[in-house]
């Protein structure tokens, strides 16, 4: 069993972008403190719900400041990033953390980052498939293209990789094509925060065969209550500020309503509440890797706590009485 920390560098009300950076930093250097296995970051543009623009940046920044927590992007963007430039910067990560960088793919949204960074829609709606098997030769150390989105001469990926990618590939529930398109690569599924777990048992249903997929949860020990004060604001934010781009309506979700969907679905009450739920989303997923959202409170100290509280109250007794979940892979 693995679990890890989730960071989504979100911004909540009146705070500043750089702060919420080092947040996240601190919080990474924090999960490595209290026995946490891997710390995760998301992606996203143009918005406060998260204020990262390149996980495997801020990936890059935590491995230099940290010496044995894997690190992990949840997710890279295939859709508006070049696949041959991700796997670059993977495999000089990778050379020099000693093999600690996971990566997570996905196909992102039809955001106006499409727009801004040039790859457009037909990318977003056609090309994800393409780009991940352009991705994923890179990193065997020679690559090609000769098709509808990319299209290049054979050359050498330098830093030459050292192994194969360590991958997952987000998916948004069992009917998603991203099930199909990871199963077919071989590659396990990270499973998303919406999904509870019925949702995530049919998608892993839905692969077809064992492997080590990952689940994303959110995680907060102690009030509840604090979580539904602090997080409908962040949501009513973040959600807003999605802009589509080619007018399409964005997500709808209210606030209010999806912040108790969480609390109902996920791990968030006293330390006991939260090993019994985590205990049983094991048992009912099959999945035992598990990254937690741990940002919830809204604060710095909110989240520090957390992160310490999880370590010292949660993780332990979960290792005690969960050595291994079948049908995990």
């Amino acid at each position: 069993m693995r679990f890890g920390v989730f960071l989504v560098s979100g911004r909540f009300p009146g705070q500043a972008d750089g702060d919420v950076l080092r947040r996240s930093v601190q919080a990474a250097e924090l999960a490595e403190e209290a026995g946490f296995d891997d710390v995760w970051f998301a992606e996203h543009h143009f918005m406060p719900y998260g204020v990262c623009p390149s996980a495997i940046t801020l990936a890059a920044h935590v491995l230099g400041r940290t010496s044995r927590i894997g690190v992990g992007t949840a997710v890279s963007v295939l859709s508006t990033t070049h696949p041959v430039a991700l796997a670059e910067q993977w495999a000089m990560l990778d050379a020099v953390s000693g093999g600690r960088l996971r990566l997570g793919v996905g196909r992102g949204g039809p955001w106006q980052d499409l727009e801004v960074f040039g790859t457009g829609l037909d990318r977003y709606e056609t090309g994800f498939e393409e780009t991940l098997d352009v991705f994923l030769r890179a990193t065997a150390g020679r690559v090609e293209a000769r098709g509808r989105h990319f299209s290049f001469r054979e050359v050498p990926v330098v830093p030459e990789p050292e192994r194969r990618p360590d991958v997952v590939v987000a998916c948004g529930g069992p009917k998603s094509a991203a099930v199909r398109q990871a199963a077919e690569r071989n590659l396990p599924l990270l499973l998303g925060l919406h999904a509870d777990d019925e949702e995530k048992a049919a998608t892993v249903a839905a692969y077809g065969k064992p492997a080590d997929h990952v689940s994303t949860v959110l995680c907060q020990v102690g009030d509840a209550d604090v979580v539904r004060k602090a997080l409908p604001g962040w949501l009513e934010a973040g959600l807003g500020a999605h802009v589509t781009v080619d007018g399409r309506p964005g997500p709808g979700r209210d606030p209010g309503e999806y912040t108790e969907r969480l609390c109902a679905i996920h791990p968030v009450g006293d330390a006991a509440h939260c090993v019994r739920t985590l205990e049983t989303s094991l048992r009912r997923t099959g999945v035992s890797h598990v990254l937690m959202l741990v940002e919830a409170s809204g604060t710095p100290e909110g989240t520090f706590e957390n992160i310490a509280r999880i370590g010292t109250e949660v993780l332990p007794a979960l290792r005690a009485s969960s050595p291994a979940v079948p049908g995990s892979g």
